[in-house]
């Protein structure tokens, strides 16, 4: 079934991206301005579902890559989004037709919605992850035994470099290098495959999962209800099946860029129920780790999402501020981030945490029993 994505469904598809990004992705407000201007320029976008993607089908995953610190400050030529299809349809020889995020993350959701409106092409409603990660290896292609295949880096200078790296993690290196090279962000385009390989390996129905869940953020429940402002984020958790894990406030927060990625971490102090409680979260473009009182909360790959604690509104981890207060929430991974592979790939040890895997709701409930 094709449906439509118009101006009017871009803000809440960017904001439920943006939990779904769990603070990485880029910029979600920056991605939508774009998408809403290229298809007020060109007309409303088709989404096809996962399932609709025939094997004729040439499927490219498009977004940006690097520090989302830097996407911020240097917005995206939309130049670059018919500059990466050109490239890679020279690259491999097969015309793109249609276009899937790589990540259903923060501006990384609005990418291919824009590259959709001014190529005119439809766009999958699916991801390769089902929330954003920080390196390029890290996407259900990999899992299922797929190497990134010809890969494609563009510019605002008009810089264009095409590779064909061996795996995955040689993928991450040579791009990563690349795009620090190109000022710390870039467009990027990489597991390029044709439908069959597609319809295996995308996760369905994640830009339609993150529309609804900016209708709850917005103050709309899965039933048309109204929502309070303080209704909004027990609302989501119980749409998602997801913990909220701490209210508080930032105290203090350390954040660089270094090598191509947004790195540091926040301290937070208790308020509400939670006053008298520490937490802290480290994150890599990405929030990855979280610990209460020293103690795990939540881990890579479950997703860690930073929400206003008064509008349930979402921050990007180059958003977080001294002093905000803020609502903690964890939700539970695709299943296919929980397999040994997914782990390797995505887990606590690949990031160098000293913690082992535990999902969150077996984390949430050990906390439940013990407070008791």
């Amino acid at each position: 079934m094709t449906a439509l994505i118009t101006e009017a469904d871009v803000d809440e598809i960017a904001l439920g991206a943006a939990v779904l990004g769990t603070g990485g992705g880029g910029d979600p407000h920056v991605g939508s301005l774009i998408a809403k201007r290229l298809i007020r320029m060109h007309g409303a976008v088709r989404m096809l579902t996962v399932a609709d993607v025939t094997d004729e089908d040439f499927v490219v995953p498009v977004g940006g890559i690097g520090a989302p610190s830097v996407s911020v400050e240097r917005i995206m030529a939309e130049s670059e989004l018919l500059a990466a299809l050109e490239a890679i349809e020279r690259g491999t020889g097969r015309r793109p037709t249609a276009v899937m995020p790589i990540e259903v993350g923060g501006g990384n959701s609005m990418i291919p919605i824009a590259a959709a409106a001014v190529a005119g092409i439809p766009v999958v409603d699916g991801d390769a992850m089902g929330r954003a990660f920080p390196e390029a290896q890290m996407v259900t292609y990999h899992l299922a035994g797929y190497g990134p295949g010809t890969t494609v880096l563009v510019d605002h200078h008009g810089n264009e470099v095409v590779s064909r790296p061996v795996n995955g993690e040689w993928s991450e290196r040579l791009a990563r290098a690349v795009t620090v090279e190109m000022g710390g962000g870039a467009t990027m385009i990489d597991y390029a495959y044709g439908g069959a390989v597609a319809r295996e390996c995308a996760i369905p129905g994640t830009l339609t999962l993150a529309k609804r869940i900016g209708g709850i953020l917005r103050g709309r429940d899965a039933a048309g209800r109204q929502l309070r402002d303080d209704e909004r984020i027990d609302a989501l958790c119980t749409d998602l099946g997801a913990i909220r894990l701490f209210d508080g406030k930032v105290r203090d927060l350390q954040r660089a860029v270094d090598g191509g990625f947004t790195r540091g971490a926040a301290e937070l102090d208790g308020v509400g129920a939670d006053r008298g409680s520490t937490f802290r979260l480290d994150f890599q473009n990405e929030m990855l780790l979280a610990r209460r009182d020293g103690a795990l909360a939540a881990v890579t790959p479950d997703l860690i999402a930073v929400l206003d604690l008064a509008t349930g509104m979402p921050m990007t981890t180059d958003a977080v501020r001294y002093g905000a207060r803020v609502a903690i929430i964890a939700i539970p991974c695709h299943e296919k981030w929980r397999t040994p592979r997914g782990l390797e790939t995505a887990g606590p040890a690949h990031f160098g945490y000293d913690v082992e895997w535990t999902p969150v709701e077996q984390l949430a409930a050990a906390g439940t029993e013990i407070a008791r």
